[in-house]
This record gives C-alpha cells, sequence and structure tokens, in this order.
C-alpha cells in the first residue's frame, strides 16, 4: 500500500521555461477578452456609439476570475476564451445575452450526454479543418480592425508588421530553433510570445525617442482657462507651429474644457473634479489626453449626435461644435472612476 508522497518543489526548469509563456498568454488572453467586449458593443447597437469601457473592464474582469477558479479547479479555461468568439460575433451579428444563455446551456446538456458528444467527435477531419480555417480568417481580420479602430500610423505599422514577420519566421523554422537548446528553444518557439515581445520592446524604444510628453494639473472649473492658454501656448511654441497652428491648439484645449464642463453642469457634485492634461508631442501634431471623472454622457457621442440634428444649432452644442471644428480627432473612453477623453490637433511649423 502506497504512502502519500508530500508536496514537491515545481520551481524547476520546465517551470522557469514555461512561466514567460504563460504570462504572455495572460496578456493575449486579457487583450482578446478586450476585444470581445468592443465587439459585443458594436454589434448590439443599432446605432453607432463610442465604446463604454465599463462594460469592457467587466468582461475582462470575469474573465480572469473564471481562468483564475478553473486553475483551482484543475480544469481548462473557460470556453469564452475560444479563439472562435471574436470571429462568431462578427460573422453572425448576434451579440444578445439570451443567446449565450441558450448556447450556455445547450453546452451543459451535451456535456451531460456521451452520446452526443461522441456523434460530435465523428465530424471528419476535413469538415474540421475547413472551419478552423473559416473561424482563424475571420480572426485575423478581427486583429486587423483591433490594431487599426484608432488608425494606423507609421510606427504602429512597422511594429505590427515586424512583430508579425519575426514571429511567423521563428515559429515556421524549428531546426534553427533546435541548436539554440532546450531552454531558448522552448521560449523562441513560440511565436505569439516572440511577437508580443518584439511589439512590446519597440513600443517602448518610440515611446522613449518620440516628444517628451508635458503635463498639466488643474481643476475643472472656469479658473482653469488662464493656466491652460498658457500650457498651450508655451505647448505649441516649443513645437515650432505658426500662429495658426498655435490658435488652433489652444481653442481645441479651451473646447475641451468647455465641453467637460458643460457635461459637468449636468450632474453637479460638491467638489469639481481635478484634470489632468498629458501632451505628447508628433511629427505634425500633437496629442491631448484629459483625465478627469465627470458626467455620465459621453463626448465623442455628443459630437456624433451632431450630424444627426437639425439644421439649426443649439446654442449647448456650440462648444462641441467648436471642438469638431479644430479637432482632428476626439475619443472619449469611460472606465470605472476615471475618464479619458483624447484630442489630435494638427499643425504646422513657421
Amino acid at each position: 500500500m502506497g504512502s502519500w508522497p508530500g508536496f514537491a518543489s515545481i520551481f524547476d526548469a520546465d517551470y522557469w521555461s514555461l512561466l514567460p509563456v504563460f504570462l504572455v498568454i495572460s496578456a493575449v488572453v486579457a487583450a482578446r477578452a478586450t476585444s470581445e467586449g468592443v465587439s459585443a458593443q458594436e454589434i448590439s447597437r443599432r446605432t453607432a456609439r463610442a465604446v463604454d469601457f465599463r462594460g469592457v473592464q467587466r468582461t475582462v474582469g470575469v474573465g480572469g476570475l473564471a481562468v483564475f477558479l478553473s486553475g483551482i479547479a484543475g480544469t481548462l479555461p473557460a470556453i469564452s476564451y475560444l479563439p472562435a468568439t471574436i470571429s462568431l460575433l462578427s460573422f453572425t451579428r448576434v451579440a444578445a445575452r439570451r443567446v449565450g444563455l441558450v448556447m450556455g446551456t445547450m453546452l451543459i446538456v451535451l456535456a451531460l450526454l456521451p452520446k452526443a458528444v461522441a456523434a460530435l467527435i465523428t465530424i471528419p477531419r476535413p469538415v474540421s479543418g475547413a472551419l478552423l480555417m473559416a473561424i482563424l480568417g475571420l480572426l485575423f481580420i478581427e486583429g486587423v480592425r483591433a490594431v487599426t479602430r484608432d488608425g494606423l500610423s507609421r510606427h504602429r505599422g512597422f511594429i505590427v508588421g515586424l512583430s508579425l514577420s519575426v514571429a511567423v519566421g521563428l515559429q515556421s523554422q524549428p531546426s534553427f530553433l533546435e541548436l539554440l537548446g532546450d531552454p531558448v528553444a522552448a521560449l523562441l518557439g513560440n511565436g505569439v510570445l516572440v511577437g508580443v515581445v518584439i511589439a512590446v520592446l519597440l513600443t517602448s524604444v518610440f515611446e522613449m525617442t518620440s516628444g517628451r510628453r508635458q503635463r498639466f494639473e488643474t481643476v475643472l472649473d472656469r479658473s482653469a482657462f488662464g493656466d491652460l492658454d498658457g500650457f498651450l501656448r508655451t505647448l505649441g511654441d516649443g513645437m515650432g507651429w505658426n500662429s495658426a497652428s498655435g490658435e488652433r491648439l489652444r481653442a481645441a484645449g479651451e473646447e475641451t474644457l468647455t465641453a467637460m464642463m458643460q457635461l459637468l453642469e449636468d450632474n453637479p457634485g460638491d467638489v469639481p473634479p481635478r484634470v489632468v492634461l498629458n501632451a505628447r508631442p508628433a511629427s505634425g501634431a500633437v496629442e491631448l489626453e484629459f483625465l478627469a471623472l465627470f458626467s455620465e454622457e459621453n463626448i465623442e457621442d455628443r459630437i456624433s449626435y451632431l450630424n444627426e440634428q437639425a439644421s439649426t444649432p443649439d446654442v449647448g452644442d456650440l462648444s462641441f461644435r467648436l471642438l469638431r471644428l479644430h479637432a482632428a480627432a476626439v475619443r472619449h473612453r469611460r472606465y470605472h472612476g476615471i475618464d479619458v477623453v483624447t484630442v489630435e490637433v494638427e499643425g504646422s511649423a513657421a
């Protein structure tokens, strides 16, 4: 009769060689869950609206909790992280909760019926292979959409292209990896790990070599306009912009602050919130990122509604119309505890 073997250490060479892979895959799974949350919101709404990232945060949180509980129970992770999820959402254009509940119920019932599972296993491999090819093709398209959702700049295109090329190249050349030994081959043999590491490194390099980020903090009230104007004037002069571009930059910042104050007046509080402005200069443009918590309404939605309203303008929409005029792009992302309003302003040198 055997005895209990006791506890054993798992921190061996295999553990340390697989740990980076699982950490990167966890980050990829979180990014995929984010894409699923965004796709579900875009498909569920009849009219186009800005994505509410509070719902996306809940999606990532619930998915992480499900994976954690699966690890404790010693079972496979939740089925919601199958690559087919995003593909099925975009292909069927169905993201209703009741459909998910029906599918979950069907899967539970099938798990309790061995004969039904055996029938599914008998599907010929060419048929399942053709289905997998279609799903992977749709998944690739969704990945391209996720990358280009906020525009595809030169830097972003270079990062995506180089990361994908190196990852695919190493994945398809196993004979080269055999010369490096087992630990290194185990790390470099995973295309996802290599691609993500290269993307992170290139992004860090471009961030360090880009224009110096400048920061400005204030309170969301009328007294902030003077300090904001001086900050943006100094920013435009430092970038060498001409007077017209500098005025456009200051006007865009002022109208963004006015729009935020207008939304704050709809839901007043006891103490006005603080606003943090991060300015990221780039080639021929500057990105203004306002961080605050002020309202339940979305500035991006408010600007998009201007095209649907009557030709007679509303006085309350004046700041939003001016912001749309001065800014090249406006994005408003709502998270739990913070709002992020990103305004991109283009300009030219003097």
